[in-house]
């Protein structure tokens, strides 16, 4: 199983289904993402926190005036085919209010925040 796009999907199916907040396995990668999607204003917050002794990713979700930030998501890079992007084929997502993620040589980064640093990288997903 590709654990991101789990990990995506369960961000959208639970907002959209009205959660509060998701639970997910811990992994470096995973935290990577929440925080990433932190910064963008997509979640509130990310915690790290055992249950049954096992690591777990707590994620609250952010809702606008009872409507889920999250709507849709699609996955651009997957096991079975990998997408590379070079620094000047980031574009916006939904003409800005969308959110692209990248794995780059700096780390798991936005569309903008890549552009800023000059960085390409591997297209993870859209989120909008």
């Amino acid at each position: 199983m590709d654990s991101i796009s789990n990990m995506i999907i369960m961000l959208k199916n639970a907002s959209l289904a009205g959660k509060e907040s998701v639970s997910l396995p811990y992994s470096n990668m995973k935290n990577a993402i929440a925080l990433c999607l932190k910064k963008e204003g997509y979640v509130n917050e990310v915690s790290k926190k055992t249950k049954k002794g096992f690591p777990v990713l707590e994620i609250k979700l952010v809702y606008i005036d009872k409507n889920p930030k999250i709507t849709e998501v699609q996955r651009i890079s997957k096991q079975s085919r990998r997408v590379y992007l070079k620094m000047k084929d980031i574009h916006s997502v939904r003409n800005g209010s969308g959110l692209l993620v990248l794995s780059t040589p700096k780390g798991i980064l936005s569309g903008k925040e890549a552009r800023k640093e000059q960085v390409g990288g591997e297209a993870l997903f859209k989120f909008w």
